[in-house]
């Protein structure tokens, strides 16, 4: 099960919503690997998003431990308040 979390992982900092979020802050997404997420966990200096579509992520019994959940069909309500301080990863499936 672990390795089917991580291994969906790859698919971070990408797709319909971080291309929104990325030209709202002038910059390409940038795609990381597996390996520098599971770095990023636990450190203070990086919010990991959840923007799994709400069915999906009902349905999943695959959690990213210390993941925020955000809706992505709300992006305009929580984007604003992300922090700018912190780098931003976004798992989407």
């Amino acid at each position: 099960m672990r390795k089917a979390m991580w291994g969906l992982l790859v698919i971070v900092v990408s797709l319909g919503l971080t291309a929104s979020w990325s030209v709202a802050v002038g910059k390409e997404p940038t795609r990381v690997g597996k390996e520098t997420v599971r770095d990023w966990i636990n450190n203070p200096e990086v919010m990991i998003l959840d923007v799994r579509q709400p069915g999906d992520w009902l349905v999943s019994g695959k959690k990213i431990k210390g993941a925020v959940r955000e809706d992505p069909n709300r992006v305009a309500r929580w984007a604003p308040s992300l922090p700018r301080d912190k780098k931003i990863v976004l798992y989407c499936d």
